[in-house]
């Protein structure tokens, strides 16, 4: 890449304001190569100067008439992060935020990436809601100790004590003697430091005195997208480039025999074959040409991991054995039995697609003398991708050149490096740039689910109404993903056990919004309604009283319910519903009302009510963005979503048969309160999606005395339940 020169034998150590905060000067202008000081789509940074300006950090450069340019390390995928880790830098930096512009960071981890759990070396992967609660508190520092750097600069210059000086946005003061330096002024004339000494946390900022972070403000990312200018990698056009699609196996795992490439070679304007474990790549000068020729191929499958025979629906009559198997803690198996109530209740979830709006696609060009690369990618996770391109065409990753896209969309999808992977097997194949696409029917044919799975309930009450015994089996395909959520940290409840029970069936699975927070609450937050509705008592009050000991929790609650006067029933033909969450440490809650079309099934959801509480928000406006989304992607998928599988293939292949929710089935009202908090931020991302299944299950129980236990809600579920 353009700036690893620059980088390369530099210590760990001494790049700890990467992700400690720390800032590195250098004397003059650090020019490094163009590549770096243009945006993720290779056109030069505007910031009303000529002048190219000076890199003060590896995440801040000040340009001559005050514009500043900051790095951005996470994925921009439409959730905003973009904006918000600039707007944490610029806060502690004392920026004006009208001369602020944001690019996207070099996908190097080492430099820009954020270890999160302990594990140690950084990651710039861009998922579980984690980018802001994750780089907080390290730029912070690294705003804080810019203007340190500034301000000792400023003292040096005026010739008095830094403890005089003070900032302005973009000014450093010297309110004795009315003098003032830009910031402009002051990034030509720092010194070489080797450390910056860390801010301590009494000398940042007190939320009451932050001017960005907190406050509503626009997102950088959405002029672009607007006028048309923002370029994902789909609209990445590179000279000589070609163009390629994939004839992937049917049925996963199966290799593939082509049968007749000499005819197809032939083709006018087929550029190539690569054979591939998985399946045909078709390299052709046009990509009408590719689609065209596809249906060609006449391609021999050996069998496949998933068995030929595997059929989604029918399997779901195996999960209850699985989930009958004893368990062996004592404490729970005796507080089941000793309650003088006990419950027991069974939810099931099927395989749902990511669905994002940009298809899987990717431009790798593998150089002649076979030294170097380029790619250009819409990813969530660029620093691994620019390792398995690395891996494939057997270079170190520091000679590929990987620039960072926007992404059309991502949910967990792009997270991964398959796609990334198999355009670098085709460029390594004929060393020219590359443009592999996925059609929406290849990305789900072949794509990778959020699992499918069944949930098993049981609980016992005392003779007080109080939980003394919980177990939670979960059972299906798809392992570790289907865990998340599972746990009720905020639920006051003894003896628990909950555990995943796995089934391979050989269909790829992968994160999904949320991961297994969507159907994991939905079951639970059901058959909390289920208890309650059998103890008389309301659903509310009973969770309420679960969440005695975390009063945090219980006013997220208290406030949904204000939101949506609780105690006042509903219109006739309505009801109301209610459901609490946490995801990536964020508490939420929601209530929603909706009426059923009994004659066709459908169910008409009128009002959304949500509550959030995520410590400090760095851009309410945009949260409530983020909930509004998540809210209505996972009811999506609790009233549509679906993938099937018959004979071991997926049966939808599009968007007629893959049903997502339209426009006309947007809720009437949909409002998101955030708490004030100056607690850490926590994840919001995801936050919208786990509260509405339960919301929407325990209205229509309400609604009907019926419950829906099978996600999604389709008419005809709706249609037998009524029966």
């Amino acid at each position: 890449m353009g700036n690893q020169g620059k980088f390369k034998g530099l210590s760990r150590r001494r790049f700890i304001g990467t992700i400690g905060g720390g800032v590195i000067f250098v004397v003059g202008a650090w020019k490094l190569a163009p590549d770096l000081f243009s945006d993720h789509q290779g056109t030069p940074v505007k910031t009303g100067s000529d002048f190219e300006g000076q890199n003060v950090s590896v995440w801040v450069q000040i340009h001559e008439d005050d514009w500043i340019t900051i790095y951005n390390p996470s994925s921009e995928m439409g959730q905003g992060s973009m904006t918000a880790l600039a707007v944490i830098i610029a806060e502690e930096l004392d920026a004006d935020w009208s001369k602020v512009t944001v690019v996207q960071s070099p996908a190097e981890p080492d430099i820009y990436g954020v270890g999160w759990g302990g594990r140690g070396r950084g990651s710039m992967i861009t998922v579980g809601s984690r980018t802001v609660m994750s780089y907080y508190t390290n730029l912070r520092q690294a705003g804080a100790q810019a203007r340190f750097v500034l301000l000792h600069t400023a003292a040096e210059r005026l010739g008095v004590p830094v403890n005089e000086l003070s900032t302005e946005p973009n000014k450093v003061i010297h309110k004795a003697s009315g003098r003032a330096m830009r910031y402009g002024e002051l990034a030509k004339l720092v010194k070489p430091m080797n450390t910056v000494p860390e801010i301590p946390q009494e000398q940042l900022k007190h939320p009451k005195d932050f001017r960005l972070i907190g406050k509503f403000g626009h997102r950088f990312d959405v002029p672009s997208k607007c006028d048309g200018s923002a370029q994902y990698a789909l609209d990445v056009q590179v000279p000589n480039m070609v163009y390629a699609i994939i004839a992937r196996s049917p049925v996963y795992g199966a290799k593939p025999r082509l049968t007749n490439a000499s005819q197809i070679r032939n083709t006018p304007g087929v550029v190539d074959i690569v054979e591939l474990n998985h399946g045909i790549g078709l390299i052709t000068e046009t990509i009408e040409l590719a689609i065209n020729t596809q249906p060609k191929l006449q391609i021999e499958w050996s069998k496949g991991n998933t068995a030929d025979n595997f059929n989604s629906v029918k399997a779901f009559e195996s999960y209850p054995e699985e989930a009958d198997k004893p368990i062996s803690n004592g404490d729970v198996i005796n507080a089941l039995k000793s309650g003088v109530k006990s419950y027991k209740s069974d939810y099931k979830n099927d395989f749902v697609y990511h669905a994002q709006q940009e298809p899987m696609n990717a431009i790798v060009s593998f150089s002649e003398d076979g030294k170097s690369a380029e790619a250009w990618v819409g990813t969530q996770a660029p620093g691994s991708n620019r390792s398995a391109i690395a891996n494939v065409l057997g270079i170190d990753a520091s000679k590929v050149n990987f620039h960072r896209t926007y992404v059309g969309g991502g949910f967990g999808r792009k997270a991964t490096s398959d796609w990334v992977t198999e355009a670098a097997h085709l460029a390594k194949a004929i060393r020219k740039p590359v443009k592999l696409l996925w059609t929406r029917e290849d990305d789900l044919k072949y794509g990778m689910f959020r699992p499918q799975s069944l949930q098993r309930m049981e609980a016992s009450v005392d003779s007080s109404n109080n939980i003394i015994g919980w177990k939670h089996i979960i059972v299906g395909t798809g392992d570790r993903l289907m865990g998340t959520g599972s746990a009720t940290p905020y639920y006051a409840i003894p003896n628990q056990h909950i555990e995943v029970r796995n089934i391979d069936h050989g269909v790829r699975t992968k994160h999904w919004r949320a991961v297994g927070h969507g159907p994991n609450k939905f079951a639970i937050e059901s058959f909390i309604d289920e208890i309650a509705t059998d103890l008389s008592m309301d659903p509310l009050d009973f969770r309420l009283n679960l969440m005695k000991e975390f009063p945090r929790a219980q006013k997220v609650l208290k406030t949904v319910a204000e939101m949506a006067d609780w105690n006042t029933p509903s219109p006739a033909g309505m009801a109301k519903g209610i459901a609490f969450a946490e995801r990536s440490g964020s508490l939420s809650a929601c209530v929603c009302e909706l009426a059923v079309d009994r004659s066709n099934g459908r169910i008409i959801v009128h009002k959304i009510w949500a509550t959030l509480d995520a410590g400090i928000v760095v851009q309410p406006d945009n949260a409530i963005a983020q909930m509004e989304g998540g809210i209505l992607m996972g009811m999506s998928s609790v009233l549509k979503e679906r993938v099937t599988f018959v004979d071991g293939m997926v049966e939808q292949s599009n968007f007629d048969d893959y049903q997502i929710l339209r426009a006309d089935e947007i809720p009437d009202v949909l409002e998101v309160k955030i708490i004030d908090s100056e607690e850490r931020p926590t994840g919001i991302g995801e936050s919208g999606v786990p509260i509405i299944g339960g919301a929407i299950a325990n209205a229509f129980a309400t609604l009907t005395g019926k419950r829906l236990k099978h996600i999604p809600f389709t008419p005809d579920k709706v249609k037998s339940a009524l029966a």
